[in-house]
């Protein structure tokens, strides 16, 4: 099995020296090979030269730190051209450095090239911090080549090759580089304190940046505190590390990015008091054990954390209820039925699979793989610290795969760690073939492995059936039409009308503030409640459109026609940009050069 020595793979061994894979530069040039294929160049330059962003959250992002340069307070989190200046609950911490780099960059290239720069350099530089975070810590343990291979296994995978490419600069790819980091801390073979206290820091930080990474800093915690009641003394330095950083690092950040008349203000989606409260928690749990004296045995330690947890877990309950709930408390049903569930991370497996299989394959099984590879290294190898660097990977993608059955989102981070596993499984596969016993079965079976672990793989896969059935064309039709309706030219041509109030479909909103003068009634964020449910309910139905225009004073209502699904009947909003209707109540507005079709509501439309 892989786990098992193999004299073959170390580097001091008259046949490994044979191996070409144990030339450096050949290795190497694997993984430039990899690296050079992760950027698609024509993205590269429509981010660059024209602002096209892979995401709805990455153009929100901008035009936070756009705002930030152009006067808006640090505290002031509030988006002031989105109708009824909802704030948004992402952190400074990521729109101060985005915003350093535009500012290095207009005294060389202007303020509009400027933008693209640093939405290209800074998802790359992240790029560059994970594979160095990846690169020390599996050559700590597996050596250099493994490390390497690591690193090439990296750019084999969809959730990295994705959030960490030019213009994705949301936060997800910020916390996958501090939860891998907090993990490979908590994964040395003896963690100290230090170790400990460093992984509690990027805890904190995490968190602050955003809640998503939530249950993997709680299952790290749960781990140090199983490990402190099995083991005693030996085993408290991390997990006394850990609390007291996590308890004193994450106030200091919140008091950083947050304002004082929002210190007590209860942000279930944020951190706030109730994630400060369970933080504070881990800190006096994490004391009192360094109290308990060693004699006592594991009895009291059980009682302590028992208590600990039931005063943490029962204050929660009792100071902040609402937030027992999840993140998207008061959402209305209309909201949360037609917008929340339908947006795509937010589906389970069991509904991706059928709408698409290609982000099961690529996104899941890696994952699932992983955990089980992991897992069983973990169990069965020989080498305590291959051992407990595994055990490390397979609780990260463990975790995952629980998370991401339910929500596929719950993967963006589980999924950064399958190059932990896919490195070393693809350096033993390698060393297989300069071990003379090893069987063909055994070597195909190893190389199998390898492949199994990489995402791309299995997006080559899943487009077999796609190309034989017509439906990546018509997923490549639906896609050309969403960067048509989100060009920065075709929304700059709105332009031409004075600035106003645009009603429009709730994906398009961050793209019309990124790239036009106009405020928007609705975006894709669930602080913004009052506008989702506007833009649903007049886009469901043509003859409520011009009446919930008025109610919210609207001043244009903008449609930009979605590719036909086949055997799906033409939706509202599908019908308004192809103009085969005119709502009662609205009058077109001619504007050229753009693929939008615009409306206001015509003299005598129902106000209110």
């Amino acid at each position: 099995m892989l786990a098992a020595p193999l004299p073959q793979a170390r580097s001091g061994s008259e046949a490994a020296q044979r191996s070409p894979f144990e030339r450096p530069v050949l290795v190497w040039l694997i993984v430039l090979a990899g690296l050079a294929g992760i950027v698609s160049w024509p993205d590269l330059v429509a981010v660059l030269r024209d602002l096209r962003l892979p995401d709805t959250d990455d153009a929100m992002r901008l035009v936070q730190v756009r705002d930030l340069l152009a006067g808006q307070a640090w505290f002031d989190l509030a988006q002031h051209r989105h109708a009824g200046a909802p704030p948004l609950h992402w952190s400074r911490l990521v729109d101060a450095p985005i915003a350093g780099l535009i500012l290095l960059a207009r005294p060389v290239a202007g303020p509009a090239l400027a933008e693209g720069i640093a939405a290209v350099l800074w998802p790359l530089m992240l790029l560059v911090l994970y594979a160095v975070i990846l690169y020390r810590g599996v050559r700590r343990v597996f050596g250099w080549r493994a490390a390497a291979f690591a690193v090439f296994a990296a750019t084999q995978a969809v959730f990295v090759t994705g959030l960490f490419a030019p213009g994705r600069i949301d936060h997800h790819n910020v916390q996958i580089c501090a939860i891998l980091a907090l993990v490979l801390c908590l994964a040395r073979p003896a963690p100290t304190l230090r170790d400990g206290a460093m992984a509690g820091a990027l805890a904190a930080f995490s968190l602050a940046v955003g809640l998503e990474a939530l249950p993997f800093i709680a299952g790290a915690g749960l781990v140090l505190a199983g490990l402190w009641l099995r083991d005693g003394r030996a085993t408290l330095p991390p997990f006394l590390g850990f609390g007291l950083a996590l308890g004193l690092v994450a106030p200091a950040l919140f008091l950083v990015q947050t304002g004082p008349a929002l210190w007590t203000a209860t942000a279930c989606d944020a951190l706030s008091p109730p994630w400060l409260w369970l933080g504070a928690a881990a800190a006096v749990t994490a004391s009192a054990a360094a109290l308990v004296p060693e004699a006592r045995g594991w009895g009291l330690r059980l009682g302590l954390l028992a208590l600990c947890g039931g005063v943490a877990v029962g204050g929660f309950l009792a100071l902040f209820p609402a937030c027992a709930a999840g993140p998207f408390t008061g959402m209305p049903d209309l909201v949360r039925a037609e917008w929340l569930v339908k947006v795509r991370e937010m589906r389970p497996v069991w509904q991706l699979v059928r709408m698409a299989p290609d982000a099961v394959l690529a996104g899941h099984v890696p994952v699932l793989i992983g955990a089980v590879v992991a897992g069983l290294w973990a169990w069965c190898g020989r080498d305590p610290a291959e051992r407990r660097l595994m055990a490390g990977a397979a609780g990260a993608l463990g975790l995952g795969v629980a998370i991401g059955t339910a929500q596929f989102r719950g993967l963006y981070v589980a999924g950064a760690f399958v190059p932990v596993v896919a490195g070393p499984v693809l350096d033993r596969a390698v060393a297989l073939l300069r071990v003379p016993e090893a069987t063909p079965r055994r070597r195909l079976a190893a190389l199998a492995l390898s492949l199994a672990l990489c995402g791309k793989v299995w997006l080559l896969v899943a487009g077999i059936p796609q190309a034989l059935t017509g439906t990546e064309k018509a997923f490549e039709a639906e896609h050309a039409a969403w960067r048509r309706c989100s060009d920065r030219q075709a929304i700059a041509a709105l332009d031409v009308l004075p600035p106003g109030l645009i009603l429009a479909e709730i994906d398009l909103g961050p793209n019309l503030l990124l790239h036009s003068h106009h405020a928007v009634v609705a975006a894709p964020y669930h602080r913004a409640l009052p506008g989702l449910a506007a833009s649903i309910e007049a886009f469901r139905d043509e003859n409520a459109l011009a009446r919930v225009a008025a109610r919210v004073g609207a001043d244009y209502i903008v449609a930009c026609a979605p590719p036909a699904k086949p055997g799906e009947a033409p939706s509202v909003m599908a019908r308004l940009g192809q103009g085969a209707i005119t709502p009662p109540g609205l009058e077109p507005v001619p504007v050229p050069d753009t693929p939008f079709r615009v409306w206001r509501l015509s003299a005598g439309a129902a106000k209110g």
